[in-house]
């Protein structure tokens, strides 16, 4: 069996789902296998109610190259609507890491480039070796990481994202770190421990909490200011009578 036949991993390991980009030999390159595969994955991941962290990560070298040669052929040979389809199952799936209930981690060791590094930026956090890199090289060939400017605009101030958007160049993992695109480097030598270590935090806090605080952060983006306050009100209201909340403050009450 290829692993071309399993373009997308999915196994859980105690309380995290672990997804895999499965293409070492084309660099994680996407195709619609692999976009569909990383759908279905993300869908599991939300229905297993053990889960409370998500991380995605690429077999081999690399994170994700962006798409393969074939794909891009695809795209240069294709009719307006086939290639609406194309772009939209793409959008599908920057909106479904928002809608899992618990945080999806992006893993990015080696290169995370072009539709990747958007893959890694539409992640509610990314994490990287120090050797790491990150670009969005589309401009190179006349093509626009349209869908992840949304995405990156909310990640990094604007100019930072205009330079990255239209220089094409690569960045380091530090780097990345610096402009808000990372959020934490670990050492390549240590890096599974200290991302099991990482991600283990979510085992010790209220998977509730931290699933209506994400969506409150995306529910609050672009609101006023007292909308958003509004919003929070509600949430917080919610939280006070969830399950996580009531035996929270019982064992806080009985320290005290």
């Amino acid at each position: 069996m290829t692993h071309e036949s399993f373009p997308v991993l999915f196994a859980i390991n105690e309380s995290v789902a672990h997804i895999t980009l499965n293409r070492p030999a084309k660099r994680n390159a996407l195709n619609d296998a692999m976009v569909t595969g990383l759908t279905n994955t993300l869908h599991r991941a939300r229905s297993e109610v053990g889960v409370r962290v998500v991380v995605i990560t690429g077999a081999g070298q690399d994170f994700c190259a962006g798409a393969d040669l074939e794909a891009l052929r695809k795209i240069s040979e294709a009719s307006v609507s086939e290639n609406v389809e194309d772009a939209r199952s793409l959008m599908e799936l920057f909106e479904l890491i928002r809608q899992v209930p618990v945080p999806v981690v992006a893993a990015v060791r080696g290169r995370a480039l072009a539709g990747g590094c958007g893959l890694a930026s539409a992640c509610d956090l990314v994490v990287a070796t120090s050797s790491a890199r990150f670009g969005y090289p589309e401009v190179k060939i006349g093509f626009v990481p349209a869908m992840v400017l949304a995405i990156l605009k909310r990640n990094v101030s604007e100019k930072r994202a205009f330079e990255l958007l239209t220089r094409g160049v690569e960045i380091s993992a530090e780097e990345a770190k610096q402009v808000g695109l990372v959020n934490q480097v670990f050492s390549d030598e240590t890096f599974d421990d200290e991302l099991n270590s990482y991600v283990g935090v979510f085992e010790k806090v209220s998977k509730s909490a931290v699933a209506l605080t994400k969506t409150l952060l995306h529910q609050t983006d672009g609101m006023a200011f007292t909308e958003a306050l509004e919003t929070g009100v509600d949430v917080n209201v919610i939280a006070r009578m969830t399950e996580d909340c009531q035996k929270g403050i019982a064992r806080f009450t009985r320290k005290g």
